[in-house]
């Protein structure tokens, strides 16, 4: 498709809402007497833009042949009474309706994001938070660091059935194609070096108490379903320096602070 065809598709079609021309604003172009706006210009370039267009004069004099041509269209609908017409006018409101609700959720996001980066400066994270956060982190963390298969299926019977074949010979890399965690499954069950922090605890629990090369021999249940686990090896953990993590803990610090503020207006704030 050409770089004048995809114009043609969105300046036709219309999948945005005109931009209206202020008073003070000089036109993109003016047909039979209407102004299309440049704001209505710069909107189409910038989805040109998002398609890879490049933004070169040539582009920008098809783009005004394409807002003419949508003009004139326009113009024709609306002399034939395509605007009156009950069930087209009623899909065009709906449409004009989304629209507008996307551009006020735009316009809102801008400005709560102004709010929030002004908040965090008046409030920041300070680096002893930080640094306490990535201790508690670190400790939790452990001196072990686990790689394992796991099988994850929705009843003990199941399980215990994976666990018999396993026992009959059965290679558990072919048994996890089975397996409900469709992250892991595609590789034969692996989940890589991990620490059992990253787990819940019932599987945790069962991680650690196994040795290497072995599984589990009754199913381990988490809220998930019922797993069964092999050890593949294991390692002393390097925890990767503070350094490392400061800019995940902040992000992570800051967004708690936003979400303690959420709750604090929200207890403040009469909600129906």
């Amino acid at each position: 498709m050409s770089k004048l065809s995809k114009f043609a598709m969105a300046a036709l079609v219309g999948a945005a809402i005109s931009v209206s021309v202020s008073a003070t604003e000089k036109p993109f172009v003016t047909v039979n007497g209407a102004a299309v706006s440049t704001a209505t210009a710069d909107m189409f370039m910038a989805q040109g833009k998002s398609r890879g267009m490049p933004d070169t004069p040539e582009i920008k004099a098809q783009l005004r042949e394409e807002l003419i041509g949508r003009e004139l269209m326009w113009q024709e609908a609306k002399k034939t009474g395509y605007d009156k017409k009950p069930d087209i006018d009623a899909k065009a409101k709906a449409e004009e309706k989304k629209l507008l609700a996307q551009a006020e959720a735009t316009k809102q996001a801008i400005i709560i994001g102004a709010f929030v980066d002004d908040y965090m400066k008046k409030n920041p994270v300070t680096d002893a938070q930080l640094k306490a956060e990535y201790d508690a982190q670190n400790a939790k963390g452990g001196p072990t660091e686990f790689k394992i298969r796991h099988i994850l299926v929705k009843t003990n019977d199941e399980a215990i059935a994976i666990i018999a074949s396993l026992g009959k010979g059965a290679k558990f890399e072919d048994l996890a194609k089975q397996s409900l965690d469709t992250g892991s499954n595609a590789a034969g069950g692996l989940i890589d070096w991990s620490s059992p922090a990253k787990f819940v605890k019932p599987f945790a629990d069962a991680v650690v108490a196994l040795k290497k090369g072995t599984y589990t021999q009754v199913p381990v249940k988490s809220n998930f379903g019922f797993h069964v686990i092999k050890m593949e090896d294991n390692r002393p953990r390097k925890a990767p320096t503070f350094e490392e993590m400061k800019p995940m803990l902040q992000k992570a610090a800051q967004s708690q602070s936003v979400e303690k503020l959420i709750g604090q207006l929200r207890a403040k704030a009469k909600i129906e």
